[in-house]
């Protein structure tokens, strides 16, 4: 969507609504509960480790719901699986080093890959198979971080659900902030 990345309602209103919408338009927008839905069972535990450690910051700004709970195990399950890819990289890395240490002291040349790049039965390199699915694992935690706000490019179009009587402490459902004139 071409253009500036849409406010939340919250932020409309600290600003002094610039955008002249009129706050029934920034009040009707969706604001569910603010709540952690239950971390599903067949996540692999580094998902769940993750949902341990991400669940308090996303209630923290009030940007998770129990409508959230499929787009956060989607999220922790990528991320387990770059984790996983990323670990199994670095061991072919390691272990590609050691087999071309060894060839080197035996006077021979090694042809194996370093790691990311591997051999095939044909004689030709192309990428480790963890180096792709680290890859696709990354760009997958990456879309997920922005649906979350999570990323410092995305944290603007992202609503926290504030059910904004809370972002404006004493104001009551039939008051209007100051700033929004004859609405």
């Amino acid at each position: 969507m071409p253009g500036p990345k849409p406010l939340p309602a919250n932020v409309h209103l600290l600003r002094g609504n610039p955008s002249k919408l009129t706050f029934d338009q920034l009040r009707d927008q969706l604001q569910p509960e603010i709540e952690v839905p239950g971390c599903p069972p067949h996540l692999l535990p580094e998902a769940r480790k993750e949902w341990r450690r991400i669940t308090p910051e996303l209630e923290r700004y009030g940007l998770i719901s129990k409508l959230d709970r499929g787009a956060l195990a989607l999220y922790c399950q990528a991320w387990a699986r770059w984790v996983w890819a990323e670990m199994q990289l670095q061991r072919a890395v390691k272990l590609a080093a050691l087999r071309q240490a060894d060839a080197e002291a035996k006077g021979e040349v090694y042809t194996g890959g370093d790691g990311y790049t591997v051999q095939t039965p044909g004689g030709h390199m192309t990428y480790s198979p963890h180096w792709v699915i680290a890859n696709k694992a990354m760009e997958q935690v990456n879309k997920y971080l922005a649906d979350f706000g999570l990323s410092p490019s995305s944290r603007g179009k992202v609503n926290p659900s504030n059910h904004l009587q809370r972002a404006l402490p004493g104001m009551g459902e039939d008051e209007k902030p100051e700033g929004f004139g004859a609405l």
